[in-house]
């Protein structure tokens, strides 16, 4: 039987986060959800109206401190997670994502931005190891982007750093746990229709092989296969959920095929 399964970054009602959230109680687990907000709990909510046991909780994954009290709550109300999907990142209604070119990025803005996007996914997988590697069984999915790991935009150097060392802290998570039956791998999302999206992003995936963006429940699906027992023989991996987008090169999807 499915045990529980922490989300991270699940505040947005149309977001990546609570996607996983969904497919992930479908599939018989207990949820554990957390933001930055108490709007979590208004998501917690929508869960348990779909029939899913689920928990909302405030943290800021940033803080270690904040990361062991949030723990210390889960652990007492429901126990320790067999799954952790770090979401968490880019940025949040407590701490927006900041556009400027590398010249122009503060130490402070790089600071924050690695903060969000990859340390919050260390503190968190660091304190959900030792019960897994007493059980002897985990899932841990992280979710990085494709920007940084197969493409950058300018404007985020800090957010491209941050979601590369994503995929690194992935493979050193996978090759030191695999022992103790434990996967860790991650997601490298494109374009995708979150409620996040902007005009132009939507312009972007228009113009992607597929001629769409991609939806927070198709990388939603990716994200329960990595957590199942179905991927148990698949760790230290980066799955890309871009309908194809990093395939292009020189050419738009619409100049490629033709489409107008």
């Amino acid at each position: 039987m499915p045990g529980l399964a922490l989300v991270t970054g699940s505040g947005s009602p149309g977001g990546i986060g609570i996607a996983i959230a969904k497919a992930l109680g479908k599939a018989g687990h207990r949820l554990a959800v957390v933001s930055t907000t108490t709007r979590i709990q208004d998501r917690a909510r929508e869960l348990r109206e779909l029939g899913i046991d689920a928990h909302g909780f405030v943290a800021d994954l940033a803080d270690e401190h904040a990361v062991e009290r949030l723990f210390a709550e889960m652990e007492a109300a429901l126990g320790k997670p067999e799954v952790v999907v770090n979401n968490a990142g880019m940025g949040s209604i407590t701490n927006p994502e900041s556009f400027e070119l590398a010249v122009a990025t503060s130490p402070a803005a790089w600071r924050n931005s690695l903060e969000t996007n990859v340390t919050t996914a260390f503190l968190v997988t660091r304190r959900a190891l030792p019960a897994m590697i007493a059980s002897h069984w985990g899932r841990i999915v992280n979710v990085a982007s494709t920007t940084g790991v197969v493409q950058v935009n300018p404007g985020e150097v800090g957010y491209a750093a941050g979601k590369a060392a994503m995929v690194g802290l992935t493979k050193a998570i996978a090759l030191e746990n695999a022992r103790h039956g434990i996967t860790c791998n991650a997601l490298a999302p494109g374009w995708i229709a979150s409620m996040a999206q902007t005009e132009e992003e939507r312009r972007h995936g228009l113009a992607s092989p597929m001629g769409r963006s991609g939806t927070p429940e198709e990388v939603a699906a990716a994200a329960a296969f990595l957590a199942s027992e179905n991927a148990s023989f698949i760790t230290g991996h980066t799955l890309v959920v871009d309908g194809g987008n990093c395939l292009v090169e020189g050419l738009s999807g619409y100049e490629l095929f033709g489409r107008d």
